[in-house]
């Protein structure tokens, strides 16, 4: 599926340091979302699965060749979390300087304020355990009574000492 999304430069996504630019990544899939999500859902077998699986597909563009993602599936919790691993030195090999980001997930199938409160939780327990440098929570709104423009936002969470970017879909 990677390979019938729309061409994505890593380059636009890294910066002058050489790091991925999560903001500017988690930005730029919004818009892809916005923009594509009807059309490319239809091709799920597995609806609820399916905003997940495009977001995976969406940062394996641009992750690929570079580093590398890892998939934790929470079978039965409709969950997803992602942990990707960016090496930052000379080498390109995961054993030295490595940038290190968790995602999570999550479905809203209740007010967003429950979802954000029970995502936060599980995204600094997962940064926690992966040795994270920082953490995102990605909340799929699919309801289409709420307007693109309610489902599209962003915003910044403390959690257990961890500072969460909180991004709608």
């Amino acid at each position: 599926m990677q390979t019938r999304i729309p061409n994505q430069e890593q380059a636009w996504y890294l910066t002058p340091e050489r790091r991925l630019d999560m903001p500017t990544l988690l930005a730029g899939f919004q818009q892809f979302f916005r923009e594509h999500a009807e059309s490319w859902l239809e091709r799920f077998q597995y609806k609820e699965a399916g905003p997940q699986l495009l977001m995976q597909a969406f940062l394996q563009r641009i992750i690929n060749g570079g580093g590398r993602i890892s998939r934790e599936y929470g079978l039965g919790r409709k969950r997803t979390d992602l942990f990707i691993e960016w090496p930052l030195d000379e080498t390109q090999c995961f054993t030295g300087l490595v940038q290190r980001v968790v995602i999570e997930l999550k479905l809203q199938h209740q007010s967003r304020e429950a979802v954000l409160a029970k995502g936060l939780e599980q995204t600094a327990d997962y940064a926690d355990r992966v040795g994270a440098d920082e953490a995102h929570l990605v909340i799929f709104n699919r309801n289409e009574q709420v307007p693109w423009d309610d489902k599209i936002w962003q915003s910044e969470a403390h959690c257990h000492g961890w500072h969460i970017g909180t991004w709608g879909a």
